[in-house]
């Protein structure tokens, strides 16, 4: 697969070991999850030692409702990168081009209409949440930064997107480096204001998030042009930047099951953190530490669920039915070990990891370690339905995964964590976990043996639009 422009083969993910395959093109993948989740944890470390307790459960509330956010591209991005790996795997290159215009160009104007949207409702929102009284000034003013640099993070991530689709995950690696080590950096300069930079307290946090974001998506996009990137968008593609309207038409019918799904997730964690706020900012802050930790444990999950929904979109636009199922089992196999590997060694240093966030006295840690006792194994069998969706996903049956979300996560999690929390106390509201990801594991695996979910299509062929 010689592209016009470059000497270099462009990356396929087609041909050759599955196993390796699958891990060399998920381990930059793992990585970039690595440094997003250790740029968070490292912001909240400087967060918990500049400004307490309280400025870490504000950011908990608001980077809940960044997610929610971000959940609602999600989907659409999704699509994209199916369409692009499928069209790929038939050596369609144009059309994949055609989906790279159209996509940015819709992405931009939803980016841009949800900041605006967040921007105006963000308080609402953080009151909604019941975010506690004695930090939701401190919610408000992180959240509405946050909110100003959405179509930068947008942009960013849809970038990268393209990138992971076409088989490159080495490339969006680098430019998450440079994103978190400026986020990193900045961080406690504009917090606490140290040399020439203004103290901005909370504020700074999130304006250093918004820099180190703009300064990455302005250098990635300046590489890949100089690079001649494959799939980029030239003078003589500039007809493709515009509305094509079969493209679009896909990306609503298909990524949108896609985007309500992840908005179930979110949702889920919305209600849940609403439940948790009754119980006092000790437990906000507790609960905030224990999902930063979780988010390292899910990490391998996510990758290899991500490597395969790429490697499997280009194998069905192939047509090699074979590679799809060995691609399946080596991603679930992959997980059990490496997500397995994790919940062992966290449970080892469960109290100091917590206590790497929070006071070592008081009651916030002993409520944090009692969450992951209870949670943390069961992200072994969130990995293994992360997979099988994904793979369901990259064929375009993408309807079944949302049902199995919101079965799983609002008919079953959030009811019974109500009751239980009600009937039995705070503690035991963790339980909902293991029992939520084990039903969606189970009716993820009967629908892939059974279900009619290779016979799905994703959209009718370009060369006519």
């Amino acid at each position: 697969m010689n592209g016009k422009d470059g000497k270099k083969p462009r990356p396929s993910l087609i041909e050759g070991p599955i196993t390796k395959t699958l891990i060399l093109f998920s381990i930059p993948m793992l990585m970039g999850n690595i440094l997003q989740t250790l740029n968070g944890s490292i912001n909240a470390m400087w967060l918990g030692k500049f400004l307490g307790e309280g400025a870490i459960a504000a950011t908990s509330n608001a980077n809940l409702i960044m997610f929610f956010l971000m959940s609602s591209i999600f989907g659409f991005a999704m699509a994209s990168v199916i369409l692009i790996g499928q069209n790929l795997g038939a050596k369609k290159v144009e059309e994949a081009k055609r989906v790279v215009g159209t996509s940015s160009v819709f992405f931009m104007a939803l980016s841009i209409i949800l900041a605006v949207l967040g921007l105006l409702f963000s308080t609402t929102i953080l009151k909604w949440m019941n975010t506690p009284a004695d930090v939701i000034d401190m919610a408000i003013t992180y959240t509405t930064i946050m909110f100003a640099g959405v179509p930068f993070m947008f942009g960013f991530n849809l970038i990268m997107a393209y990138l992971r689709g076409s088989g490159d995950a080495k490339t969006p690696f680098y430019f998450l480096l440079l994103s978190a080590v400026l986020d990193v950096i900045l961080n406690p300069l504009l917090i606490e204001g140290m040399g020439p930079f203004p103290r901005m307290g909370i504020a700074g946090s999130a304006t250093a998030t918004f820099f180190a974001q703009a300064v990455s998506i302005v250098a990635l996009i300046i590489y890949l042009y100089k690079k001649k990137y494959f799939l980029r968008i030239t003078r003589n593609d500039t007809h493709m930047l515009r509305i094509n309207w079969t493209i679009i038409r896909t990306l609503v019918q298909k990524g949108l099951p896609m985007a309500l799904n992840m908005i179930v997730v979110s949702l889920s964690n919305l209600i849940l953190v609403n439940l948790v706020n009754s119980f006092g900012s000790e437990s906000t802050a507790a609960f905030g530490v224990a999902m930063q930790i979780s988010s390292y444990v899910q990490m391998p999950a996510m990758a290899i669920g991500g490597a395969v929904t790429s490697m499997a979109a280009q194998n069905i636009g192939a047509g090699k039915w074979d590679r799809v199922k060995r691609i399946t089992w080596a991603g679930v196999g992959i997980n059990i070990i490496l997500t397995g590997f994790l919940v062992i060694l966290i449970h080892l240093f469960n109290r100091a990891t917590v206590g790497l966030f929070l006071p070592t006295e008081g009651k916030a840690i002993d409520i944090g370690v009692h969450i992951n006792n209870i949670t943390l194994w069961s992200f072994i069998i969130f990995g293994i339905f992360n997979v099988i969706a994904g793979v369901v996903r990259s064929a375009g049956a993408v309807v079944f995964p949302l049902v199995v979300a919101f079965i799983a996560l609002l008919l079953i999690r959030i009811p019974l964590a109500t009751y239980i929390g009600h009937s039995y106390g705070f503690d035991a509201i963790w339980w909902t976990f293991p029992i939520s990801f084990s039903v969606a594991a189970l009716l993820n695996l009967l629908y892939y043996q059974f279900g009619n979910w290779k016979k799905a299509k994703m959209m009718p062929s370009l060369s006519k639009a």
